[in-house]
């Protein structure tokens, strides 16, 4: 099975963090090394990638449509569907980065009892997808207080709302249910669904293992296992501000969480978690559909000389008026008189 490797390694980074976290000479290397180490990869990395991304040639206009284009005036087109201009561009963006609405109107096709093709809807992919990404957004804008002092009000104000219920002491975070459940059926549908079983890879395995890794030993120390939150925070502004402090005790919990952490931000620029910038360099989405209202030159084509059919006509008239067929121009037009006189 292709998940088992995946599963293999995540478990041997718990099993390493655990044993980390016993030897105090292995902390400097686990809370100041690596961090630093794989924000430098995550950073340079995602940069490389988007500036290849950036430098190819985008030889034809391939935006990818579902409605009416733009053409006469009184044919209605659809601007979000089939956008004419940068505002439309703008629009259908930002539409499918934070509704994900492509996924949204997807389906998949099977074949029904009765041998007959049938297509399916996905909208349990897309909350899934919905509840994991705008979750994760939620509890990464709360982890900002552990990096920030004074913390932001906006900070604040986002952790009042997301604990609104006050569920048990410490309060359970909406996010935190909600990026379980979402992280729990997006496994178990790449588990459970045959097709999607067959296409699937370790790689595609090892980040949902890492992020349920992530979301468990955030849990748990929230809620279970004892931590020093306040050695947290100093750990972690010491990071943010150049000056990098040891913890002077350190939970296994949290050398396990900070080594999950760390290793999918190492991982993150080498695999298709990229997709969260890729999504904005898409030839298909960030194109206007203006085809028929400018002409696009293909970017890898040579510089060559053209021939208008002016030039060709003047260049083959004699044949053209002897075979009888319709021409522009009936004589192809007399030199400038200073050219004549200086020829005589």
């Amino acid at each position: 099975m292709r998940a088992f490797p995946a599963l293999l390694i995540v478990a041997a980074l718990v099993a390493l963090g655990v044993a980390a976290a016993r030897v105090p000479a292995l902390w400097p290397v686990l809370t100041v090394a690596l961090p630093y180490a794989a924000i430098a990869v995550f950073l340079l990395g995602v940069v490389l990638r988007v500036v290849r991304w950036a430098r190819a040639p985008v030889p034809f206009r391939i935006t990818t449509t579902c409605g009416q284009q733009r053409s006469l005036p009184w044919i209605k087109s659809q601007e979000l569907e089939s956008p004419s201009s940068t505002l439309g561009v703008v629009g259908r963006m930002a539409l499918e980065v934070l509704t994900f609405r492509s996924l949204f109107r997807g389906t998949r096709a099977r074949l029904a009892d009765d041998g007959r093709l049938a297509h399916i809807d996905t909208k349990w992919l897309w909350l899934g997808a919905m509840l994991f990404h705008w979750c994760l957004l939620v509890v990464l804008l709360r982890h900002t207080r552990f990096f920030i002092e004074p913390v932001p009000a906006l900070v604040l104000m986002v952790q009042h709302l997301d604990g609104f219920f006050q569920i048990g002491v410490p309060e359970l975070f909406l996010t935190t249910i909600g990026i379980t459940l979402g992280l729990a059926y997006l496994t178990y549908r790449r588990l459970a669904n045959p097709q999607v079983r067959y296409v699937s890879l370790a790689a595609d395995y090892f980040p949902l293992f890492l992020l349920l890794g992530i979301v468990g030993t955030g849990i748990l120390m929230r809620h279970f296992v004892k931590t020093d939150i306040a050695g947290i925070k100093e750990v972690a502004i010491g990071l943010c501000t150049f000056h990098p402090r040891t913890p002077v005790t350190l939970s296994a919990m949290f050398a396990v969480h900070l080594t999950l952490v760390s290793v999918l931000l190492l991982y993150f620029p080498f695999s298709k978690l990229t997709h969260m910038a890729g999504v904005f360099l898409s030839p298909t989405r960030n194109l206007a559909n203006d085809s028929r209202a400018r002409r696009h030159v293909n970017p890898w084509n040579p510089a060559v000389k053209t021939h208008a059919y002016s030039e060709w006509e003047e260049e083959f008239h004699d044949k053209l008026l002897a075979s009888g067929l319709p021409l522009d121009q009936e004589a192809p037009p007399a030199p400038p008189a200073g050219a004549a006189a200086g020829k005589g």
